[in-house]
């Protein structure tokens, strides 16, 4: 969960990488929207660990596949589907929560350049939210950061912690070996076939009773079981999800699977 240094290949919704800064952007201003098209066809949103409680409420919580997994809430079944918002990026419902990952976009935490120790904020010049508008807040007070410039580096701080949070939780999961691939059936009434997604992974319930009684205070302690049952909990949505899928008319007719990252 961790941002990639700009040598790397980018994170999911970015274009470019620009460092924010007074010389080149001390006139630019940041400006609020209630749409979001590049979330139009992204079906899995990276989450942290900490947003468990809030994500497990509307939408499953997976793993992707992979030596390295990551928390992954399904906002889809299929590959370019996204079942909580409308064609132009406006989500149905008002109420739906936005995963931090989604709210970050177009800012990044990054390093500069590989031998960097600290973390700078840049962001993703391709968006329409920031640039040389006539409304909005500004970005800079002079030379200095404003306020809402302040507000947004802690923010990204803020999911920087979570990502390695998030990173630990993996770990652990992957060290007590509770990760199984995972696959759901859906039975639709006048189909002969279910519907099967694969291509993600999911802690298997079978290795968790068979866990030691020490592992398992261990967990409760840290605080790691109530996270493993949201994610279990979770999965119940996956019929919900394919449900609305139905509604809206973008369930692919053939078997499908969720893309790994």
């Amino acid at each position: 969960m961790a941002s990639a240094p700009q040598n790397q290949s980018l994170p999911l919704f970015y274009n470019q990488l620009e460092p924010l800064s007074s010389q080149m952007h001390g006139d630019w201003k940041v400006r609020s929207t209630d749409r979001a098209p590049f979330l139009v066809g992204q079906h899995a949103v990276p989450v942290t660990v900490e947003e468990f409680p809030l994500v497990q409420r509307r939408m499953p919580i997976v793993f992707s596949a992979g030596d390295d997994p990551v928390p992954l809430a399904l906002m889809g079944l299929n590959e370019g589907v996204n079942t909580f918002l409308d064609d132009e990026g406006r989500l149905i419902d008002g109420e739906t929560y936005v995963p931090a990952y989604i709210r970050r976009y177009p800012y990044l935490l990054a390093r500069l350049r590989p031998d960097a120790e600290e973390l700078s904020l840049c962001f993703d010049p391709t968006s329409d939210v920031i640039g040389k508008f006539d409304e909005g807040d500004a970005l800079f007070d002079g030379d200095q950061p404003s306020e809402v410039t302040k507000q947004i580096l802690a923010f990204n701080e803020q999911f920087e912690q979570a990502g390695h949070k998030t990173g630990l939780f993996m770990k652990e999961l992957k060290e007590l070996g509770l990760l199984m691939d995972g696959e759901v059936s859906i039975q639709q009434d006048g189909n002969d076939q279910p519907f099967v997604y694969r291509g993600f992974q999911m802690v298997s319930e079978e290795k968790l009773i068979e866990l030691r009684g020490d592992q398992l205070r261990k967990m409760q302690q840290s605080g790691m079981l109530p996270l493993v049952f949201a994610h279990l909990f979770s999965l119940s949505l996956m019929r919900d999800i394919f449900a609305k899928q139905m509604r809206q008319g973008k369930v692919q007719p053939q078997q499908a699977q969720v893309p790994t990252f």
